[in-house]
């Protein structure tokens, strides 16, 4: 569990609204053609993927803790603990994604299940790391220098 000076540490950053708003597009494209995908209201696919966007950010976080304890030099049970939370962590952030939707929500999102919501979230990655790609360049070239 995150302690209040880990969430005190967290900054917006104007990446992490690029983010939003490239899960925002996302979202919407995903239920534009997957049936299954349901946000009720603009205003409620603003709020997933916001949901989205603080949940990806904390399970990888919790991901790159468990790999640093797998790479670590300590010793086999630290790296055994690291290498279950990084299998537990895989399938449970998309199960805790669908548990907090459904809670949050209710009927008025519905991102598909299982399958839907894993295919979702390799999508918003790849889109999250292509629009960071091309903005790196140019937040690059403005930065005094």
């Amino acid at each position: 569990m995150l302690s209040l000076t880990i969430l005190g540490r967290m900054r917006l950053r104007a990446i992490d609204l690029v983010d939003v708003f490239v899960y925002l597009v996302v979202l919407a494209t995903f239920s534009q053609l997957f049936p299954a995908v349901i946000s009720e209201s603009f205003l409620l696919s603003l709020l997933t993927a916001i949901l989205l966007k603080v949940v990806l950010e904390i399970v990888a976080w919790v991901k790159k803790k468990a790999i640093v304890r797998i790479r670590s030099d300590a010793g086999t049970a630290r790296r055994a603990v690291g290498v279950v939370v990084l299998l537990l962590i895989m399938p449970g952030s998309k199960f805790l994604v669908l548990e907090l939707v459904d809670l949050l929500f209710g009927d008025a999102v519905y991102l598909g299940g299982f399958f839907l919501v894993t295919l979702l979230i390799v999508v918003l990655m790849l889109a999250r790391g292509a629009v960071r790609r091309v903005l790196e360049p140019a937040a690059q070239a403005s930065a005094p220098g």
